[in-house]
C-alpha cells in the first residue's frame, strides 16, 4: 500500500521514541538541582539514575516478549510509564521542597524516576527495533542505527532546553520542569504509538511456525556465542560508563573548565554519530561483528595513547598555567572515540542478533541482551567513583577541586577490559557460517 511509508511507519515513530526516552541521560542537567530542592546529597539522588537504568534493562528482558507479540501495545506502555515516571518525580521533587529532607520523597524520586520510567525507557527503546529492520530489511544496521541514533542525540537537543527551563521558571522550576516535560514526552511517544506499524507483507510467526522459543533458538547456536556477544556489550557499556561519568572532571582538569559544556555537546554529537556511522557501516560487512573488533580496537589505541603519556595528567601544567595542545587533543580524542564506540556498541547489538538468530524472536533476545545494559548501569559510574576516591590526591586547577591521578587510573581499568572484549570480539563470537547448529 502507499499509503505505507516506511519513515511514516518506522523512522519517524522511532526517532519520536527514542528522542523522548533518550532524555534519561540529562540527568547530570539537574540531579544536583534536586538533590538540594529536597534537602539530600546529590550521591543520595544519584541512585535514581542507576536505578532507571537497571529497571530499563529489566524490563526490556522480561518484556521481549510482549514487545515480540504486539508493538502497539508495549508502545503504548513506553508512552504511559515514561510520561507518569516523569510527572511522579516532578509531585515528589514537589512533596521533597515542602517537607525538607523527607525519605518520602526521596523514596518516591527511586520509583518514579528508577523503577515507573525504567519500564517506559525498556518497552519504548525496545518496541521500534524489529519494525525498523523490517521495513529496512537491505539497510537493517542504517535503520536501527537512526533511532538509536534519535536516543543518543536526546542528551544534545534537550540539555539546553532544560536548562533554559530551569533559569526561566523561577522558584520551584525543577518540578514544573518535569510536569511540562511530562505532557510534552506523553504527546510525542503517543504520536509515535500511533504511526509506529509493522509492514503488512511481514507475516509473524506463530508458534506453530516458530517451532521453539527464544531460549531454544539462542541454544541453536553455540551458546558461548550468545554468551560472547552479551559480555562484548557489557563490557563496551561499563567502559564507556566509567569515562563519561568522570568526562566533566576530566574536561576541567585539563583545563577546559570554560568550555565544558560545549564538549559535552560535542561528546553527544560523536554518542549519535557512532549510533549511527558504526551501524550503517556495518551494513556492508559480510560479518557485523567486525564492527565490534574496530570500536574495541580504536578504544585500546586511544586509551593506551593517553595512558603512556599520562595525557590527563600532563594536559595543563599548574606551576606554569600552561596548556599542552597535544596532549589536550588527545585526551579530548579519547572522549569522543569512547562516546562513538559506546553508541556504535548500542546500535549494532539488535543487527548482530538477527544475524545470528534470524528474525522471528528478535525483540526478545534483544530484550535479553539489554539485561546488560542494566547491570553494567549499576557498575560502571561506581566503577569509577570507587578508583576516582580511593586512588590519587586532589589537585585545585583554577578554584576547582579535581584528581587526575584517579582519572588516569580508570584508563588502566577500562583498557584491560576493552582487550578483554577485543578477544571475545575475536574468538568467542564466530561468524555465522562458521557456527554448527
Amino acid at each position: 500500500m502507499k499509503s505505507e511509508n516506511k519513515w511514516i511507519r518506522a523512522a519517524i515513530p522511532a526517532l519520536l521514541l527514542h528522542c523522548s526516552i533518550g532524555t534519561v541521560y540529562c540527568w547530570s542537567i539537574f540531579s544536583q538541582d534536586i538533590a538540594d530542592y529536597i534537602g539530600f546529597s546529590k550521591g543520595a539522588t544519584e541512585w535514581a539514575f542507576s536505578f532507571a537504568i537497571f529497571f530499563l534493562g529489566m524490563s526490556a528482558a522480561f518484556l521481549g516478549n510482549v514487545v515480540e507479540k504486539d508493538i502497539h501495545k508495549s508502545s503504548l506502555i513506553a508512552a504511559i510509564c515514561f510520561a507518569c515516571g516523569m510527572a511522579g518525580t516532578g509531585f515528589f521533587i514537589y512533596y521533597g521542597g515542602q517537607h525538607q529532607g523527607s525519605i518520602l520523597a526521596l523514596v518516591g524520586i527511586y520509583v518514579c524516576y528508577g523503577f515507573i520510567m525504567g519500564i517506559g525507557l525498556g518497552t519504548g527503546y525496545l518496541s521500534p527495533v524489529k519494525t525498523l529492520m523490517l521495513w529496512f530489511e537491505d539497510r537493517k544496521g542504517l535503520a536501527t542505527g537512526l533511532a538509536v541514533a534519535g536516543f543518543g542525540a536526546a542528551k544534545a537537543i534537550a540539555s539546553p532546553i532544560m536548562q533554559a527551563m530551569l533559569d526561566n521558571l523561577g522558584e520551584g522550576g525543577i518540578y514544573k520542569m518535569f510536569l511540562i516535560l511530562a505532557v510534552v514526552y506523553f504527546i510525542m511517544m503517543f504520536a509515535g504509538h500511533l504511526l509506529l506499524k509493522k509492514p503488512s507483507s511481514w507475516h509473524e510467526p506463530q508458534k506453530a511456525e516458530k517451532g521453539q522459543g527464544m531460549m531454544a533458538v539462542i541454544k541453536s547456536r553455540p551458546i558461548t556465542n550468545y554468551i560472547g556477544i552479551w559480555l562484548m556489550f557489557y563490557i563496551n557499556i561499563t567502559c564507556g560508563l566509567a569515562l563519561i561519568s568522570q568526562e566533566k572532571m576530566i574536561v576541567k582538569c585539563i583545563g577546559l573548565a570554560g568550555a565544558a559544556g560545549i564538549i559535552s555537546t560535542v561528546s553527544a554529537i560523536f554518542n549519535a554519530g557512532g549510533r549511527l556511522g558504526f551501524s550503517a557501516w556495518a551494513d556492508t560487512m559480510k560479518d557485523r561483528n567486525t564492527i565490534y573488533k574496530l570500536i574495541f580496537i580504536l578504544s585500546i589505541v586511544f586509551t593506551g595513547i593517553v595512558i603512556f603519556t599520562s595525557g590527563i595528567k600532563n594536559s595543563f601544567d599548574i606551576i606554569s598555567d600552561e596548556r599542552n595542545i597535544l596532549l589536550t587533543v588527545l585526551v579530548l580524542g579519547l572522549i569522543f572515540v569512547v562516546n562513538a564506540g559506546y553508541g556504535g556498541g548500542f546500535s549494532n547489538v539488535p543487527t548482530l542478533l538477527s544475524d545470528h538468530y534470524g528474525m522471528g524472536n528478535i525483540s526478545a533476545i534483544h530484550g535479553l541482551t539489554l539485561s546488560a545494559w542494566a547491570f553494567a548501569g549499576l557498575t560502571g559510574n561506581q566503577l569509577a567513583n570507587w578508583i576516582v576516591e580511593t586512588t590519587g590526591a586532589p589537585t585545585e586547577i583554577h578554584g576547582i577541586e579535581v584528581n587526575p591521578t584517579g582519572y588516569q587510573n580508570v584508563l588502566y581499568v577500562t583498557i584491560a577490559l576493552y582487550i578483554v572484549s577485543l578477544l571475545i570480539s575475536l574468538f568467542l563470537v564466530r561468524p555465522v557460517k562458521d557456527q554448527k547448529k
